[in-house]
């Protein structure tokens, strides 16, 4: 018959929660995510327009594993090879001690752009199907009383977090004396999730990937 209190809610309150954007390591390099500029197209040239000395530079050819984001279908890439499939689609990965500096950083990419696709009915890609395995939707219909039809649209939604987004990544497994393998904290609702991308995209055992979900300031889906 009492309200059950938040346990982290006088942390949270108070200003005493630590969230990802508070947490530091010892030698800890900045990363920045350099993503397309255009819908559709082809990427035809990168130019790194700054002094690359002290930089960590990936692109896909870096991706130890499977280069995909293994979660529903194996359809998307971690990072654009050729193809650019959306906007801010990411294609380097940069890192750097100095923050400032990774901001600084001029990155140029060429583009040989094709004409986006925005109407879901005329694409040729279907991104999901449903099967009806189990009974006649026809008769389904023709025992109705009423059959409601319609197209219904919505725009894009992100929801807000009171938190950054984001995650460290640390070598080994964070216990013991086990240097193999990585450790990723980050704002996240489904560890589970990252974990399984992380196992595919690094080309590592279950076992050497740690995923530590940090203080989260909201999820509602998103994460």
């Amino acid at each position: 018959g009492r309200n059950v209190l938040r346990k982290e809610g006088a942390s949270k309150v108070s200003g005493a929660a630590r969230y990802i954007d508070d947490l530091s390591f010892p030698h800890m390099l900045h990363a920045r995510t350099i993503r397309s500029t255009i819908p559709a197209g082809e990427i035809a040239a990168i130019r790194l327009n700054f002094d690359t000395a002290g930089f960590t530079i990936a692109d896909y050819r870096d991706v130890p594993g499977r280069n995909i984001i293994a979660l529903i279908d194996d359809d998307q890439p971690c990072l654009a090879e050729r193809a650019i499939r959306h906007s801010a689609e990411p294609v380097l990965l940069l890192a750097h001690e100095d923050r400032e500096a990774l901001r600084a950083a001029d990155v140029q990419i060429d583009y040989r752009q094709t004409t986006p696709v925005y109407d879901p009915a005329a694409s040729p890609v279907v991104f999901k199907t449903i099967d009806i395995v189990k009974g006649r939707v026809e008769d389904g219909f023709a025992l109705a009383d009423v059959i409601v039809e319609g197209e219904y649209r919505m725009g894009h939604q992100e929801q807000l977090y009171i938190e950054p987004n984001g995650v460290i990544a640390v070598p080994g497994n964070g216990v013991g004396e086990d240097v193999e393998g990585i450790t990723v904290y980050g704002s996240m609702q489904c560890p589970y999730y990252v974990h399984r991308a992380l196992t595919a995209l690094l080309g590592l055992p279950a076992d050497k990937v740690r995923v530590v979900q940090t203080e989260t300031g909201g999820g509602f889906g998103g994460k």
